[in-house]
This record gives structure tokens, C-alpha cells and sequence, in this order.
């Protein structure tokens, strides 16, 4: 059974939302702006995992470990400091300030009381009686014309022996102390991030990837190329190590048992910390009395206008199996309340969702992967290392690289791909050239502060205009 699609629902006045992340958060802001009455329900704190587990906490720890590199560098600029060391007590009292800081001034909690939202905290898990009521836990009863579930994602657990002794990243953020070692399980986003901000912290990094290469969802040259940072950097990387057997205790911490091809290994560590996946939070919901359905992947499935197969619940975020990140969830939740007051009519766009992590070295990505756009395009790529760009000279850190792929036939940008410093920051500038459908050299019109890091973006446009002969403009790259 398909999602429903109903244009003729009538206007929702009174509309709760489960759920307080980046999705649930907007949903209800945008409900509320559209005049409906809106009640937010969380389990929780509000601003769901992206402030209290997700890109918050995260990005403030990759920032300590920056922090410690950079202090590392200061020799090569004639100061002379001792070793920096981590009082890692201290930092995550540093974490918590920021958490706090972060849900009192940028999580719109002051709009919530401005528009009249109602909010319940810590009200425990939701699940529905029947179609447009809910209970929680702590005894709510709330009833709607609309319902808006936003309620994210946990950790994929493992049918495995022992697999209660291992970690999550939640788990990581929360440890009393740096671990002298640690087996890290599953190389895409969240393992690689755990592994690179432990390992800047002095852990030693055991990072097993079943697949062939880490960060698979990456174009190949980025993956390659964050690989061989990840070895130099002293992570012990290991691809294609075969299927897990078991988990046991040991004297000093956790071992894992592993086979391939018949022969048995093990690995050693203080701690193992499991990232093989999200799935959406939905136990103990009862979906179906509600008459909403999952799909394949035991996501939420719904519609382009985000909604479920029951035509008066919606969903967005994490919890609907799509790009797992908090803009994303925003412009999820911005749709699904559009669609829940209004009647179904807006379609959720994410054509262009730019993605990037804050390891070390940082990667980034927007658009068609090399790979994916050969499929479709007759295709020019043109690659720039950071050795050649006179912000990353400037500032000691000449790893990495920028690649443009590019349709010969139209000359628009189909692709940005980074790995370096400020990748991250990078690649927004590329998004908003390819959600304008600017040609290549079009870029080059525009006369960049110099020096950059965004100097590196300028320059592959420019060898790819040269290449595909097109007028350049002022080119102002160095």
C-alpha cells in the first residue's frame, strides 16, 4: 500500500508533534506560524539528539581535538609551548555549557513561547490508541486532527554474542576518561568521526569497514584519500575484514571475534564502539493503530509531501529513512507541517543536500558522486590539492583536495568533492551554485576575498572553463 495522498483534507487546527529534534522543533514553529495549535512531546530534552547527542556535543569535541593539532603546529610558527594535554573531565563540562548555551539561545525555545506551542519534556516514550490519540509514559493523553512524528533514530543493534558489552557513539560522548585503545565497528559517518576525535585525543584506533573502502556512501576518491590521512594519522584501518562471530570480556576491556574466508581472527581493546547503522525510533509506538506503515527498511513510509499511510499523520527527520542530517530534518519538518495544516501540496525537495563531517582531515560532498554522474553525463572533472592553494600553504595544513565534476554538454556543476580544511564550509558554496544552475565559469565572475580556503573551489572552475574553453571572466585565483 502506497502512502496516502488527499488534497481535500481539511485544514488542521490543533496539531501535536512527537519529537523535539531538528525535525520536530521546525514542525512545530511552521505549524503554529500557519495558526494551528501546536503541542510538541518528547521523550527526552528538548532539541532531540542534534543538541543533546548529535552535531552539538560532536562538533564540540572535533573542535578540542582541532584545538590539540593546532597547538601541535605552533612550533613550526616560532611559539614554543609544552605538549598540550586533555583534561577530558573538563572538557565535557565545556560540552555540557555548550549544549546548555546552545538549547537556551539557538533552539528557538523563546519562539515556542512567543507563538504559544505547548511542550511536554521528559514525558517518555509515545505510542497511539487509536488514530488521533496518543499516551506517554508519564501518563499523557493528547488528542489531534494531525499528528506529526519526528521521533529520529537509534543505533542498529547487532543479533550477536556479547553484543551488550559493546558501545554506542552516545555512549563514546559520555565516557568518564579518554580509553587507552578502542575497537571502532563500522567506517562510515559516525565511526569515522568517534575514530578521528579519539585518536587526537591519544587513543589508539582499531576502524573496521566490512565493505571495501570507508565512508562508502562518499565518492571513491574522498574515501581513498581520508583512508590514507586516517593511516598516517596512526589509525589502524581495516577494510574488507570479513563478518563479527562474538563479542567477550577480557581482562583489560572487550575482545572481537571476526573470520573471512574460513580463518579466524580477533581484535583487543578497552572498549568497542558499534556504528553499523541507524534505524528509526519507532518500538513500541504502535504504528499500526494508527494505521501508519513502515516500509522495507523499517523506516516510516511516506509520501513526496511527507505523508504516512494514514492521511492525517505525517512524518520527518530520521525516523523516514532519508538523509539523516539536521538541516535535512528542518527542511523535513518545515514540508510536513506545511502539508498537515494546509492539506498535502508541497513536495519535499532535497535535490541538493550537502554533507560533510568534521574528522580530521575534514570531507565534504555535494551533488553526483564521479561515479553516479557517468551514468547520466558526459562528465569532466577537474581535481585541485590544497598544496597548490595559498590559505591552506599559509596556514600549514596542505592535505587534501577539491574535485568539481562538470557536464561538457551544459557546463554546470553536477558535483563538488573535498576532503581538507574546511571542506565542510567548502562545499556550501557549491551548493548554492548548483541550486542556481550556474555554469562553471560563472564562478569565476566573482572576486573572492583572497587568501581562502574557498580559493581552492575557484580554482578547479577555472581549469575546468580553460578546458572546455569558455570565456572566464575576471578570474581572480592566485
Amino acid at each position: 500500500m502506497a502512502a496516502a495522498s488527499n488534497p481535500t483534507m481539511p485544514k488542521a487546527t490543533n496539531i501535536i508533534i512527537v519529537g523535539a529534534g531538528p525535525a520536530g522543533v521546525r514542525a512545530a514553529l511552521r505549524a503554529a506560524e500557519l495558526g494551528a495549535r501546536a503541542t510538541l512531546v518528547t521523550s527526552g530534552e528538548f532539541g532531540g539528539m542534534a543538541a543533546n547527542d548529535g552535531p552539538i556535543p560532536v562538533r564540540t569535541l572535533a573542535h578540542a581535538a582541532r584545538l590539540i593539532r593546532n597547538a601541535r603546529q605552533l612550533p613550526q610558527y616560532g611559539i614554543v609551548v609544552s605538549e598540550p594535554v586533555l583534561d577530558y573531565s573538563q572538557l565535557l563540562a565545556r560540552v555540557h555549557d555548550v549544549v546548555e548555551d546552545v538549547r537556551a539561545h539557538s533552539a528557538r525555545r523563546q519562539d515556542f513561547d512567543s507563538l504559544g506551542i505547548t511542550v511536554h519534556e521528559h514525558a517518555g516514550a509515545a505510542r497511539f490508541t487509536d488514530p488521533n490519540t496518543i499516551e506517554t509514559q508519564s501518563g499523557l493523553r493528547l488528542q489531534a486532527e494531525a499528528i506529526i512524528l519526528c521521533t529520529g533514530g537509534v543505533s542498529r543493534r547487532l543479533p550477536l554474542p556479547g553484543f551488550e558489552l559493546t558501545c554506542t557513539h552516545s555512549d563514546a560522548w559520555g565516557l568518564n576518561a579518554v580509553p587507552r585503545s578502542m575497537l571502532v565497528i563500522g567506517a562510515g559517518a559516525t565511526g569515522a568521526q568517534v575514530a578521528s576525535i579519539f585518536n587526537a585525543f591519544g587513543t589508539h584506533i582499531q576502524l573496521f569497514q566490512a565493505g571495501p573502502r570507508i565512508l562508502p556512501t562518499e565518492d571513491e576518491s574522498v574515501s581513498a584519500e581520508v583512508a590514507m590521512e586516517f593511516r598516517a594519522a596512526g589509525i589502524e584501518l581495516r577494510e574488507n575484514f570479513g563478518s563479527i562471530e562474538s563479542f567477550e570480556k577480557t581482562a583489560k576491556g572487550i575482545r572481537m571475534n571476526f573470520s573471512k574466508d574460513g580463518s579466524r581472527e580477533s581484535a583487543e581493546a578497552a572498549l568497542a564502539v558499534v556504528a553499523v547503522g541507524w534505524v528509526a525510533s519507532t518500538s513500541g509506538m504502535d504504528l499500526a493503530a494508527a494505521g501508519v506503515e513502515i516500509n522495507e527498511r523499517s523506516f516510516v513510509k511516506v509520501n513526496k509531501y511527507l505523508q504516512t499511510t494514514a492521511p492525517h499523520i505525517f512524518a520527518a527527520g530520521d525516523v523516514t529513512g532519508g538523509l539523516m542530517l539536521a538541516p535535512q530534518a528542518v527542511q523535513a519538518g518545515f514540508v510536513a507541517a506545511t502539508n498537515a495544516v494546509q492539506g498535502p501540496s508541497l513536495p519535499f525537495w532535497n535535490e541538493v543536500s550537502p554533507i560533510g563531517s568534521f574528522t580530521d582531515p575534514e570531507y565534504a560532498q555535494v551533488g553526483l558522486t564521479e561515479a553516479k554522474a557517468r551514468e547520466t553525463h558526459d562528465v569532466l572533472t577537474t581535481i585541485i590539492r590544497f598544496e597548490s592553494v595559498a590559505r591552506a600553504i599559509i596556514d600549514g595544513r596542505k592535505g587534501g583536495f577539491c574535485k568539481l565534476i562538470m557536464d561538457r554538454k551544459t557546463y554546470r556543476i553536477l558535483g563538488c568533492h573535498v576532503v581538507g580544511e574546511r571542506a565542510v564550509d567548502i562545499t556550501q558554496m557549491a551548493a548554492i551554485a548548483i541550486s542556481a544552475g550556474m555554469k562553471v565559469n560563472d564562478f569565476l565572475r566573482i572576486p573572492l576575498s583572497f587568501p581562502t580556503y574557498s580559493g581552492v573551489l575557484i580554482r578547479a572552475a577555472s581549469v575546468a572553463a580553460r578546458e572546455l574553453n569558455l570565456p572566464i571572466g575576471l578570474d581572480c585565483t592566485f
